[in-house]
């Protein structure tokens, strides 16, 4: 009995002693992603690559610079070029998803007119908007199945309406959609009878301005096309003269080195340049 009393007692100190012991670890607060991160999760959404970590597009990135750079530099000998040759390597999949994104964008503006007809249809129907939305699945366009497929899976397995359509606005990560689903989130919400003419309001819109936007692509894609080429002529002609001996030579020496450079800045800047004028404006998330 004794030394059960002094288990008992021991046990109680120790238990006394543990807040002192072993401390709680204070838990990690969760932070809202940054501006840059967020982003950067939106792009991703944008070309279809919303599953891929950020992290592997930065290991891609780094290791296609030093690729880059190291074909350069022994295809050429040119020290100059192997700098340049790195950050033209380690742009590549930010340019490549970027330009994933910009036609996807261009695909999805396309079809949703047709997708808000379906959402019409379903809510004149006499179904609810969840159902409505889970329904055109079945009938919208490839670009977009997959998420609302998702969207129906989610409605299913949760039945809550907010979470399902947030993980949809994620996965599309577009500012039409935004609006479209933040339309029918109030509409569910508050309730009424004007869905059905704001959604046609807005497929209206969305059809003038689709063809206003594809009118002024047209127009400008053939300059944008010429101003790419400029871009790209000179560094062409270059790493065409670096396989002479004596050009490589030259490119070695200081000023080879400070007119490769200089070049180098001056065509990053152009090219900025050229993407602010060209470029139509892109309508920001404002309900992300």
């Amino acid at each position: 009995m004794e030394w059960m009393l002094g288990t008992v007692f021991a046990l109680g100190v120790l238990l006394i002693a543990s807040v002192w012991l072993w401390p709680e670890l204070p838990t990690r607060r969760e932070r809202e992603p940054s501006a840059a991160n967020a982003r950067i999760r939106d792009r991703l959404a944008q070309a279809g690559l919303g599953h891929v970590p950020v992290v592997a597009i930065v290991l891609v990135s780094a290791l296609l610079a030093l690729v880059a750079a190291a074909v350069a530099l022994l295809a050429t000998g040119v020290v100059a070029l192997a700098p340049v040759a790195f950050l033209a390597g380690a742009s590549l999949p930010a340019l490549g998803i970027g330009w994933r994104a910009r036609a996807q964008r261009r695909a999805r503006a396309a079809v949703w007119p047709d997708v808000i007809d379906h959402l019409v249809a379903g809510v004149r129907s006499g179904l609810a908007i969840p159902e409505a939305i889970s329904g055109i699945a079945a009938n919208c366009p490839q670009s977009v199945r997959r998420e609302f497929l998702a969207f129906a899976a989610d409605y299913r397995a949760t039945g809550s309406f907010s979470y399902s359509l947030d993980r949809l606005k994620d996965a599309l990560a577009d500012p039409v959609a935004d609006r479209l689903l933040e339309t029918l989130r109030m509409g569910r919400d508050v309730g009424g009878t004007e869905i059905g003419s704001v959604l046609r309001q807005l497929g209206g819109y969305l059809r003038a301005e689709q063809a206003t936007r594809g009118e002024l692509l047209a127009r400008q894609s053939w300059i944008v096309y010429a101003a790419r080429l400029g871009l790209v002529a000179p560094w062409l002609v270059l790493v065409a003269l670096s396989f002479r001996p004596e050009a490589a030579a030259a490119y070695n020496t200081p000023g080879g080195l400070v007119v490769i450079l200089f070049g180098a800045l001056v065509t990053f800047v152009a090219y900025r340049c050229m993407l602010a004028i060209g470029r139509l404006r892109e309508e920001s998330r404002f309900f992300a």
